[in-house]
């Protein structure tokens, strides 16, 4: 039960980090524009993303225009989408691959491999975590240094925007599902866990409870149940109802016997005494 619980705790951190790994790839809160020094308008504020950049005015108006070559941005531009793109699609595989993989599902239910597929599960989370944490990880170390380098117009300085805050923390979900999902399969090291835990659905067939089983009955001994041993029984007992009555005559003659000697014995001292 315990397994269960790890395993779904994992699930719904990897869930959500595939979700805030959406967020973090589609909107263009990656740079916003530095408030500072001379540049202290805040009518107009830019925001820049790996795939938009965007232009808010204090009026209401937003506009935002994408990138309109590829080859020509920057690497680690380009090496961010890829990643980010690749990070979203592993996410996606990791949810589909766990969902069979779980205790709490009967997709590959007795098998000794659901386990381990639930341990492939959390390996796609953990590196597709490991795939977002990277560009996140690049981008906030270059707004950053760039934000404190002293020949850089107050107006080109950017701040860190709230997709690097959202892509950091479900970065961390997704690793942390991932090795939830991955610690979940090293439960049983002796390879007993190829049968599940069976969770009570209801009985569609009619039946309620173990009717499936055979009742269990003591062992009884029958005379009807054995024929040899009754017969048996039957000649043991028909010798010794014979032997009985062939002994009783025996032991008459041999009393009479007694009593005749006795008489005999008297007689001879009735006559010594006289």
């Amino acid at each position: 039960m315990a397994i269960a619980a790890l395993e779904l705790m994992g699930f719904f951190c990897g869930l959500f980090g595939m979700l805030g790994t959406f967020v973090a790839t589609l909107l263009p809160y990656w740079e916003m524009s530095a408030h500072v020094g001379s540049n202290i308008v805040t009518a107009v504020e830019s925001m820049k993303g790996l795939w938009i950049e965007c232009v808010y005015q204090s009026t209401g108006a937003f506009q935002c225009e994408t990138y309109n070559t590829l080859l020509g941005l920057a690497t680690d531009l380009q090496a961010a989408r890829a990643m980010m793109v690749i990070s979203s699609i592993f996410s996606v595989m990791a949810c589909a691959v766990s969902t069979v993989g779980m205790q709490c599902t009967v997709c590959m239910d007795g098998s000794s491999v659901k386990s381990k597929v639930a341990g492939v599960g959390g390996s796609l989370f953990l590196l597709a975590g490991l795939l977002s944490l990277i560009p996140v990880s690049w981008k906030t170390h270059e707004v950053v240094q760039t934000f404190y380098m002293q020949n850089m117009p107050a107006s080109l300085k950017f701040e860190i925007g709230d997709c690097l805050y959202v892509g950091l923390a479900s970065s961390l979900l997704s690793m942390l599902g991932g090795g939830l999902l991955s610690a979940s399969c090293f439960d049983d090291s002796d390879g007993s866990r190829g049968t599940r835990c069976h969770y009570p659905y209801p009985d569609r067939t009619g039946h309620r409870g173990p009717s499936h089983l055979m009742p269990y009955h003591p062992a009884t001994l029958h005379s009807t149940t054995n024929p040899n041993l009754a017969n048996k029984n039957q000649t043991l007992n028909s010798h010794t109802s014979t032997n009985t009555h062939s002994t009783m005559p025996a032991q008459d003659s041999r009393k009479s016997a007694r009593q005749n000697t006795a008489a005999g014995h008297s007689k001879h001292l009735r006559k010594a005494s006289s």
